[in-house]
């Protein structure tokens, strides 16, 4: 079900879109102790990881649709702390997004040398060669993280299309599917939110994160209902393959492989797909 969501919305306003994307960054990274095994940011670290082996070297990643950066500085910096312990080469990540976050994207990038961000809007379906072959003759991986729902069947499509006759693979993260659990962890995002908002104001330096959490509350609001639009959106793995298939691209040597893992059990998951030429 391909219902609107808020922050998609051209009228949302600028301030609120940034609390709203800053606030899902805080769910991607923030460790809750006792009661989650770890923030959903090393989950996806680790599948990645796993999933690639010792040929991670072998790729760039290339974030599409990074919003305000998202897991992905977290992500690189667990990559690669994990790759130094084992004197294996850094890999290199870069931001990327239709509408560029430049601001944070520089802040976020000045702290490390493998991280990395491209200023100009970035269309998935035809991605710039510079990114998706390097001039350093490495693979490229494409990463989707909690951003594959949005694309309707059509445009999914021609994205996967691109993606297969340009780049070495892709991985798409989500933190939602179409089950009741994660309509419930949903709503607990929404309740956290309201009493993080001093969190989140302190963190921001932004008095309007109280003042759009608890005077007038549309930042909960707005992500539960997107919450709750993207869960009803959310592809199953076989679906995702299904288009895949159908794209129009030879994806004859395409594997498709997915999971899931519990972050906060028993309702919250990181629901992965990773997929790659063999």
């Amino acid at each position: 079900m391909h219902l609107f969501e808020i922050d998609d919305q051209p009228w949302f306003p600028p301030a609120l879109r940034t609390l709203f994307q800053a606030a899902l960054t805080v769910t991607w990274t923030l460790p809750l102790p006792i009661i989650q095994s770890h923030p959903p940011a090393k989950i996806v670290a680790q599948v990645l990881l796993e999933e690639l082996g010792s040929d991670i070297s072998d790729y760039n990643f290339i974030d599409f649709c990074a919003g305000a950066g998202g897991p992905t500085p977290f992500i690189e910096s667990y990559i690669n702390a994990h790759l130094r312990k084992g004197n294996a080469k850094a890999v290199n990540f870069t931001l990327t997004d239709l509408h560029p976050n430049i601001e944070y994207w520089d802040s976020v990038a000045a702290a490390s040398p493998h991280l990395f961000y491209e200023s100009k809007p970035v269309d998935a379906t035809k991605a710039p060669r510079h990114l998706v072959k390097p001039a350093d003759g490495k693979k490229s991986m494409r990463l989707f993280n909690l951003a594959f729902h949005h694309f309707d069947g059509r445009l999914a499509a021609r994205i996967l299309q691109d993606t297969v006759e340009s780049s070495d693979g892709f991985a798409i993260f989500e933190l939602q599917d179409r089950s009741l659990r994660s309509f419930v962890a949903v709503t607990l995002l929404a309740v956290g939110t309201l009493l993080l908002a001093p969190y989140y104001a302190l963190k921001w330096k932004s008095p309007l994160a109280l003042v759009f959490s608890w005077l007038i509350p549309i930042l909960p609001a707005a992500l539960a209902w997107d919450g709750y639009v993207s869960s009803l959106r959310t592809r199953e793995p076989e679906e995702v393959e299904a288009l895949l298939r159908s794209c129009g691209a030879d994806t004859s040597r395409w594997e498709l492989r997915s999971g899931s893992a519990a972050h906060l059990w028993p309702v919250g998951y990181v629901n992965w797909i990773v997929c790659r030429k063999i």
